[in-house]
């Protein structure tokens, strides 16, 4: 009979200088490779390492007691393993967090109601329209000066990297620009490091911009003193004008932190729907089986310690036009361009 061991990983971030990792053994425990015991190791992985369940508890009505109680009525000694996967991954989905997975060989459980039960405001079609077919292209950013001399730059992902140089040579290719529209809709995050490069590109000053904390205990509000998080502005070239970024529900993750960093600037409005949320670091562990689970283990806040775990309201609420996307019109990228020419 397998026997199990889990140890778990405390994360700080600091914004302005490196991610540390500090791993320290919190506890051991041990579980059997069997429904129950899978089970068990992984209600008590979430109960004592996942990071949001009191702000949960309050925000959505979490109760993680309760749901070990209605969870672990579904088991049965000889139920197959796809059943088992499946009441995992539901019981997983409770918890209403992107970052949540649990990865076997036939199947990953996931969460991806922060965006799937919203409006897309979002048209890859009117995006590439735009776009054109003469744009320039920076690494994964891809860049072009629209009729009426205003910069339009799409930024998709910061899972694959860009340079400083890169950075440098899209802002001083449009700086002759009245202005700039960032376009970060639909980019589900990716790597906290090339969020904040492209961040600091509009500000010339250190900004406060947010807080992480980090699971020292078992209890659910066992976290470590919030350490703030700076943005500094960047060495290279940087954005001096009016600059609009847009936003919609697939915003996540590193793009959801990038959000809240871009916020403090002034020069800047985020413009469309509330970001999809997702600001607590991942982590990732074993259950007895060998499927892996992935959970929220560091908090991340704002600079004023809100939550943004469910996500970021922008500056200016728009939503796509059915009509305007009928007529080949984008009314995200239209607004923001009224807004910068007014």
């Amino acid at each position: 009979m397998r026997k199990y061991s889990f140890y778990i990983l405390h994360c700080t971030f600091y914004m302005a200088t490196a991610c540390l990792l500090l791993l320290s053994c919190v506890r051991e425990e041990q579980y059997d490779d069997t429904p129950r015991g899978n089970f068990e190791a992984l209600w008590t992985i979430i109960d004592e390492h996942y990071c949001f369940l009191d702000y949960k508890r309050t925000a959505i009505g979490l109760d993680w007691d309760d749901i070990h109680v209605r969870y672990r009525s579904r088991l049965k000694d000889d139920m197959k393993t796809v059943q088992l996967f499946e009441v995992l991954s539901e019981m997983l989905a409770e918890l209403r967090d992107g970052h949540v997975n649990l990865y076997a060989a036939h199947d990953v459980g996931r969460n991806w109601s922060w965006y799937e039960d919203y409006p897309s405001n979002f048209s890859q079609e009117l995006q590439d329209a735009y776009l054109g077919t003469d744009y320039k292209i920076a690494s994964t950013i891809r860049y072009r000066i629209l009729e009426d001399n205003i910069g339009y730059v799409v930024c998709s992902s910061f899972s694959s990297g860009f340079g400083a140089g890169n950075l440098d040579e899209v802002f001083y290719s449009l700086r002759t620009c009245n202005g700039l529209i960032l376009d970060v809709r639909d980019n589900s995050g990716g790597n906290l490091t090339y969020a904040e490069s492209l961040a600091s590109r509009f500000t010339n000053e250190r900004r406060l911009v947010g807080y992480i904390s980090h699971k020292t205990g078992r209890g659910h509000n066992d976290f470590s003193k919030p350490v703030e998080q700076y943005l500094d502005p960047a060495d290279g070239v940087r954005w001096q004008k009016r600059a609009v970024i847009l936003t919609n529900r697939r915003c996540y993750s590193a793009t959801n932190t990038f959000i809240r960093d871009v916020k403090s600037c002034p020069i800047v409005t985020v413009l469309g729907d509330q970001t999809g949320g997702g600001s607590g670091l991942p982590f990732t562990t074993e259950l007895p089986n060998g499927w892996s689970v992935r959970f929220s283990a560091c908090p991340m806040y704002d600079a004023d310690m809100k939550q943004i775990e469910f996500g970021i309201t922008p500056d200016t609420l728009v939503s796509l036009i059915d009509a305007d996307k009928a007529r080949g019109i984008d009314t995200l990228i239209e607004t923001a361009r009224r807004l910068i020419n007014e």
